[in-house]
C-alpha cells in the first residue's frame, strides 16, 4: 500500500507535501477507514430499521411522526443558539422517524454527561486556587469600567483571573515560536506541561522530544498530552506507551472510537505549554513541520504564537491540570502554582488574561470576549482567521461595527486546506461586503493565525477560530491582551500579511463558480453539525 502523501523537496529545498490516489488507498484501507466504515455501517443500520418501521408498520410509523412533532417543538423551545435548532430541523423535516430518532440518540447520550460531570468535579478541586487579585481589578476598573466587565465575565463565568502584564512576546511565524520554545524548554528546571491537537513525526516535533527526554534524565516532570484525531494517521494508536518507554507522561485526550457518540466532536483544540509554572505559549501552531516551514502545504503557511511570564502564567496550569486529571484521582496542585519567581520581576504596562473556553458548560466565553471587542471599537478591528462559519450573533457584531464606521476587516486564506469550509464561508462574504466589512485572501498560502486586534489596545490572540467548531464544539484557550505594548506588534503583523492579501469584492463574489455557490449554501444548512 503506497503511502498518505508523496514529500518531494522544492527548489527552496523545502519539503512538499502532494496528495495522491495512494493516499486515498491508505485511508480507506487503514485505521481510518475501518473506523469510518463502522460509524458508516451503524448509521446504515439504524436507518435500514427505521425505514422498515415506516413501509411495514404503518401504526408505528404515525406514531414516531408525532413523535418528530413533538420532537421539533422541544427544540424550538430549548435555550441555545438558533442556528443548531435550524440544521437539526433538516434532518427531522425530511427523514421524520429518522432525524427524530437521531436527535433523540444524540442529545441523551451518557457519554458527553459523563464527561462534563468529571470536569466539574475538577473544576470544584480547583476552585479555590482560582483567586483574582482585588487591586487588580480595581485599577483595571478604574482603567476602563468595560473591560473590567468583561474582566469580571470571564472570571465568574470562565473560572480566569486578570493579572497585570509582566512580560509578553508575539510571534508572527510559526518559526519564530519554535525558536522561542526550544530556547524555554532548555531552561526547564522542575517541570514541562505540554497540550496539542495536531502532532506529528518531524523535524519540529522530533527535536521538542529529544530536549523532552533529555529533561526527563535531569530530573523534570513532563507531561504530554494531545488530541484522540493525532492516533487516526498522524500517531500510532499506542503512541504514549513508547513515550512512556522515555519517561515521559503522556495521554491521549477523548481518543477517536468507531462508535457513534457526540462527544467525538469535542476535540482538544488547545495549544499549550507550561514550563515550571513561570512561561507558557499558546496559539496557532501545532507540532507539525508545516507550522515552521519545514513541509509546504497549501503554499506558505501563516500562523502566530503568543508566550507569557510571570502570574498570568497560573491560568494555562490550571487549564492543562484540568483536562489532565479528567481522569485521574485528585491530585496536589499547590506545587506547581507556586508564584515565588514572580518576586522581583520587572512589572510590564497592561493587563493580560489568559482564559479557555470548554463547550461543555454552556458557557461560549470564546465568542463572548471577540463579541465584546467588536461591540466596543471606535475605530478598528482586524482579525486573522482561517475559517469563516458564522452564527447569527457573529454576523450582527461584524455588520454593525462595520455600518457604524468602525473599520473591520478579516483576512482569509487564499489556499485553503478544506475545499468545503472554503466555499461554505464564501457564503458569507456577500452580507458582510454589503455592510462595509473588508475581507482579504492571503495571496501566498494557508493563514492559520487566530487574532483580533482593536483600536491599538486590545487582542487575542490563541487557538479559537471564527467557526462553529472552535467556538461551540472544541475546548480551546487564548490571551486576551489590554493595554500591552504587543498590541502593537500584532496589529504590525496584520498590517504586513495585508500587502500579500487580495481584498474580494462583491464582483469577485458574482464571478465564483456556481458549484462553490451551491456546495457552499448546500452545507450552510448544516453548519453548525459540521
Amino acid at each position: 500500500m503506497g503511502k498518505i502523501q508523496e514529500i518531494r523537496e522544492s527548489e527552496t529545498g523545502k519539503k512538499i507535501v502532494k496528495k495522491g490516489k495512494s493516499g486515498i488507498g491508505r485511508i480507506l484501507f487503514g485505521r481510518t477507514g475501518v473506523i469510518l466504515l463502522l460509524l458508516l455501517l451503524q448509521l446504515g443500520i439504524l436507518f435500514m430499521v427505521f425505514s422498515r418501521l415506516q413501509q411495514h408498520v404503518i401504526y408505528v410509523y404515525w406514531l414516531f411522526a408525532l413523535l418528530s412533532a413533538l420532537t421539533a417543538i422541544l427544540i424550538i423551545n430549548r435555550p441555545g443558539n438558533p442556528a443548531f435548532k435550524l440544521a437539526w430541523m433538516v434532518p427531522i423535516t425530511i427523514f421524520p422517524v429518522f432525524g427524530m430518532l437521531l436527535y433523540l440518540f444524540v442529545e441523551f447520550q451518557a457519554g458527553e454527561r459523563l464527561l462534563n460531570r468529571r470536569l466539574q468535579d475538577v473544576e470544584q478541586q480547583m476552585r479555590k486556587y482560582v483567586l483574582q487579585d482585588p487591586d487588580v481589578f480595581e485599577e483595571l476598573e478604574q482603567t476602563d469600567k468595560r473591560t473590567s466587565n468583561l474582566s469580571r465575565y470571564v472570571m465568574e463565568k470562565g473560572g480566569f483571573p486578570t493579572y497585570k502584564n509582566y512580560h509578553t512576546a508575539y510571534y508572527p511565524w510559526g518559526k519564530d515560536k519554535f525558536e522561542a520554545l526550544i530556547e524555554e524548554l532548555n531552561k526547564a528546571e522542575k517541570f514541562i506541561f505540554m497540550e496539542y491537537f495536531i502532532v506529528a513525526e518531524g523535524k519540529m516535533w522530533n527535536t521538542v522530544l529529544e530536549i523532552l527526554k533529555k529533561k526527563v534524565q535531569e530530573g523534570v516532570e513532563v507531561r504530554f498530552m494531545y488530541d484522540g484525531t493525532c492516533s487516526i494517521s498522524l500517531l500510532p494508536y499506542n503512541y504514549p506507551k513508547k513515550l512512556e518507554e522515555y519517561g515521559i507522561k503522556c495521554k491521549i485526550f477523548n481518543p477517536i472510537k468507531p462508535a457513534l457518540s457526540t462527544v467525538q466532536n469535542n476535540r482538544d483544540h488547545r495549544k499549550i505549554v507550561v514550563i515550571d509554572g513561570k512561561t507558557a505559549f499558546t496559539g496557532g501552531v501545532n507540532l507539525a513541520d508545516e507550522y515552521i516551514g519545514e513541509l509546504e502545504r497549501f503554499g506558505t503557511w501563516k500562523d502566530t504564537a503568543i508566550m507569557i511570564q510571570g502570574e498570568a502564567v497560573r491560568n494555562f496550569t490550571l487549564m492543562f491540570l484540568e483536562i489532565w486529571n479528567v481522569d485521574e484521582p485528585q491530585e496536589n496542585y499547590e506545587r506547581y502554582l507556586d508564584a515565588s519567581h514572580c518576586y522581583g520581576m520587572m512589572e510590564g504596562d497592561g493587563y493580560v488574561i489568559p482564559y479557555g473556553d470548554s463547550p461543555l458548560d454552556h458557557e461560549n466565553v470564546g465568542e463572548l470576549v471577540y463579541l465584546d471587542i467588536l461591540n466596543s471599537a471606535k475605530d478598528y478591528v482586524h482579525i486573522m482567521t482561517p475559517y469563516l462559519i458564522l452564527d447569527h450573533e457573529m454576523i450582527t457584531a461584524l455588520t454593525y461595527a462595520a455600518k457604524r464606521g468602525v473599520d473591520v476587516k478579516i483576512i482569509m486564506p487564499g489556499i485553503p486546506d478544506k475545499a468545503y469550509a472554503f466555499a461554505l464561508a464564501k457564503t458569507y462574504y456577500p452580507e458582510l461586503l454589503r455592510a462595509g466589512v473588508k475581507i482579504y485572501q492571503y495571496k501566498p498560502g494557508f493563514v492559520h493565525a487566530k487574532s483580533f486586534t482593536s483600536d491599538d489596545c486590545k487582542g487575542v490572540v490563541g487557538t479559537i477560530n471564527l467557526d462553529y467548531r472552535s467556538l461551540y464544539l472544541h475546548f480551546e484557550c487564548a490571551v486576551y491582551l489590554y493595554q500591552v505594548p504587543q498590541i502593537t506588534e500584532v496589529e504590525a503583523d496584520f498590517q504586513e500579511t495585508l500587502k500579500d492579501c487580495r481584498e474580494i469584492t462583491m464582483e469577485d463574489w458574482r464571478n465564483e463558480k456556481f458549484i462553490t455557490k451551491l456546495t457552499g449554501r448546500v452545507l450552510r444548512l448544516i453548519a453548525p453539525l459540521m
